[in-house]
């Protein structure tokens, strides 16, 4: 069956170009700082988003573990969403491997945290009682909130209330170029009030593997040594840098294929008796799709299986009555839309 994965653009396959750039890249040894494609890979990364420096890492889980690493310390605490990737689906990792606690602000339906709410989160640092409060995480776009982008203005303000109360921003920029580009701006505009960003290179950009983390100079000097300390540290690791550059040379702009092709879903979606997308209605950010089933004589793990034997492949998110999420990628056409929306309209007649 020729499958029409919607499940994530974390299954892209590497283009005809990229496997040539991958085949070509010259290479040395990272952990002595000789590789050169993954040093131009970093020095680009982080001029896109007016950083001084950058830091190749496996993929966006490591970047953000390894942020917050350096951000905070054993007993220190970190504010983030109760929606977050970071809270959500990376394990664990900042506590687990950083004791680090989380103290979770409830995402509103836009991806942003009240900013009343996470002035209030702040601890008073002069009482034995509390962690200390060390930094606040965003991400952007939001995952979880349909893949919708933070404004820059937004982004602005909390790293204005962070800098009043002495305290850093990560960003969890998996997805930012797709805010890039579903804005018209740079994606340095979003970054600027962040003291630290990861972008995931396996997304929507549609490298095989990795991401890279940027900051201030005297960050990744630290936060290279983090990433040795979590097993990190790669070799001649230029073969995976030379996807990266390829797709940020080629890949960006073409983001705009996959929101639209997100947009023409959404809308059919909600035109389907049983569904209803909400993000029909407001317009799709950018290419992630979520959609409820209206009917309580179907779920959306049953919907996914009448889904599959068409050979459309979704995911359920969420507990007691999943949504069901699918993502256009550079692997998805038009025509694959149409034929995933063909596909929901007859797995609703149950044909």
């Amino acid at each position: 069956m020729n499958w029409i994965d919607l499940r994530s653009d974390t299954v892209t396959r590497p283009t005809e170009g990229m496997r040539q750039a991958i085949a070509m890249a010259e290479v040395g040894d990272d952990v002595f700082g000789e590789d050169p494609t993954i040093i131009q890979l970093e020095e680009r990364t982080a001029a896109a988003l007016g950083k001084q420096a950058g830091l190749f890492v496996a993929s966006g889980t490591m970047g953000n573990l390894v942020a917050l690493l350096v951000h905070a310390g054993r007993g220190d605490e970190i504010i983030l969403g109760d929606q977050s990737h970071t809270f959500l689906y990376e394990v664990g990792g900042c506590a687990g491997l950083g004791g680090i606690h989380p103290h979770v602000i409830p995402n509103r339906d836009d991806g942003t945290l009240d900013l009343a709410k996470v002035e209030v989160a702040i601890r008073d640092t002069s009482n034995v009682h509390f962690p200390r409060t060390r930094t606040i995480c965003l991400e952007n776009t939001h995952n979880r909130c349909g893949g919708i982008v933070l404004s820059p203005e937004y982004g602005d303000a909390v790293g204005a209330l962070a800098k009043r109360h002495g305290l850093t921003v990560h960003l969890d920029g998996a997805r930012l170029f797709n805010a890039a580009v579903a804005l018209g701006v740079d994606p340095e505009v979003f970054a600027r009030s962040a003291d630290s960003v990861t972008i995931c290179l396996s997304k929507g950009l549609g490298a095989p593997v990795g991401a890279v983390l940027c900051g201030e100079e005297p960050f990744i000097a630290e936060a290279r040594r983090m990433r040795k300390a979590v097993g990190g540290g790669m070799r001649q690791a230029g073969i995976l840098a030379a996807a990266g550059l390829y797709a940020l040379e080629h890949h960006i702009d073409r983001l705009a294929d996959d929101h639209a092709h997100a947009a023409t879903l959404a809308a059919g979606i909600d035109e389907i008796e049983g569904l209803s997308c909400a993000q029909a209605g407001d317009g799709v950010w950018s290419n992630l799709v979520y959609f409820s089933i209206d009917s309580d004589d179907l779920d959306a793990h049953e919907l996914i299986e009448r889904l599959g034997t068409q050979g459309i492949l979704a995911i359920p998110l969420g507990a007691d009555k999943p949504k069901v999420r699918m993502v256009t990628h550079l692997d998805v056409t038009s025509s694959d839309v149409h034929k995933a929306l063909d596909a929901l309209r007859s797995s609703l007649r149950g044909t």
